[in-house]
């Protein structure tokens, strides 16, 4: 790998380069768990790099771009584990007449023929009028119905798909006192808050057993939309629009679910941060590469709170400056 723009703390290890290059310089089974967004080709263009998957010319040299990165996250991830993939149906265009490109699919189509299995869809509903003022889609307009509703379109929802790498898990992910945190829009019954860390019979445990019930169904309808990373200050002169980060509530249930604390988490698509601050907060490690450099300096700026934060709740010492062994180890 050559140099990168880099910010390396006993937390995180982030680069602002191609996370090819990242990826090949770092040693097999190294990552514990990974999660990301993969740069949607054809529906963004995030810069005018060559190395950027999203300039692709069709998805036919997408998906073969895209699966050298799958195939390397399989060597660098530990047997057994998992990775991530935050996605959603791609409109191909904006006519209100336009079909639907179905990413998902063949993002499982291609992990399968890369050795990853298919383990777990989670649907992350949107609400369609929050769709609508964002992305401006004819398709949703109430007009449409009232001109001809064959034309009418969907608020597709996003998904985060579930792969599991080739091999037996060697260190259990285990929660023997239950789930103690919740991410999501809900309340917590009161009455449930006794059972919190409950080291008695897991079977009593209704509190874990509340969050369980949310985390383990097909449909996250409980995701707060705009608990986001802040990604204001990442536009360029010449990009088209602003891309809204993953919500945190997803990332955090993601991580929480898959990986223990102390371990990597990896992001191959940085973006500004929010797979990294995700890690972070729930006392695992991360690395991420990002191509795009005005993404990569507000990842900075939003891992330095992480991390300050993190220290700030487990009451240990803050350094910013502990040395890159932990992440060629």
């Amino acid at each position: 790998m050559g140099v990168m723009p880099s910010k390396i703390t006993s937390k995180y290890a982030i680069y602002n380069g191609d996370c090819m290059d990242l990826m090949a310089s770092l040693p097999d089974a190294k990552v514990d768990f990974s999660v990301y967004s993969p740069p949607f080709a054809g529906l963004y263009n995030y810069t005018s790099d060559e190395r950027d998957f999203s300039n692709c010319g069709d998805y036919k040299e997408f998906y073969r771009h895209y699966g050298f990165a799958v195939a390397e996250l399989a060597r660098i991830t530990k047997p057994g584990r998992l990775t991530a993939v935050h996605c959603t149906d791609i409109p191909m265009g904006n006519t209100g007449k336009d079909a639907l490109h179905d990413l998902p699919g063949e993002i499982i189509r291609l992990h399968e023929s890369l050795g990853w299995s298919f383990v777990a869809r989670h649907t992350i509903w949107k609400e369609p009028l929050w769709v609508r003022n964002r992305t401006l889609t004819k398709s949703l307009a109430h007009r449409t119905i009232v001109d001809d509703s064959a034309y009418a379109g969907v608020a597709s929802a996003d998904y985060l798909l579930m792969f599991r790498n080739a091999g037996v898990n060697a260190v259990p992910v285990a929660y023997p006192t239950g789930l103690d945190y919740y991410a999501g829009e809900e309340q917590v019954p009161e009455e449930l808050l006794k059972y919190k860390g409950w080291k008695g019979d897991q079977k009593q445990n209704r509190y874990s057993h509340w969050i369980w019930r949310r985390y383990a169904s097909s449909v996250w309808d409980d995701i707060r939309m705009g608990n986001v990373l802040d990604f204001q200050n990442t536009k360029d002169p010449d990009d088209e629009r602003h891309v809204h980060p993953l919500q945190k509530d997803v990332i955090e249930r993601a991580i929480q679910l898959r990986s223990n604390p102390g371990e990597i988490v990896f992001t191959p698509f940085l973006g500004v941060g929010s797979e990294a601050a995700g890690a972070i907060a729930l006392g695992r490690k991360a690395i991420g590469a990002e191509i795009k450099e005005s993404y990569f300096r507000q990842a900075v700026v939003n891992l330095e709170r992480a991390e300050t934060s993190w220290h700030m709740a487990t009451q240990q010492s803050l350094s910013l400056d502990d040395g890159a062994d932990w992440v060629m180890e």
